[in-house]
């Protein structure tokens, strides 16, 4: 999960057509090495409100692995 203009929502349909996922958090302030970053198959970021950019990563991993757990 990345805050980069060309993240997926995390609601974004292509993926729900993966198999399986595995979601790497960075941590709160630095966030994610690019290295890593680049050898993902997609980045995502959880949509909010406008004027809110992040959540702390324990707030963040909840939502993810909620939505990613309750996709058909």
């Amino acid at each position: 999960m990345a805050l980069r203009d060309e993240s997926l929502r995390l609601d974004d349909p292509r993926l729900a057509r993966c198999g399986k996922l595995a979601v790497v958090l960075g941590t709160e302030g630095d966030g994610l090495a690019a290295d890593t970053i680049a050898d993902c198959d997609f980045t995502v970021r959880i949509p909010m409100a406008h004027g809110v950019d992040s959540l702390n990563v324990a707030a963040a991993s909840a939502v993810a692995f909620w939505v990613l757990g309750n996709r058909t």
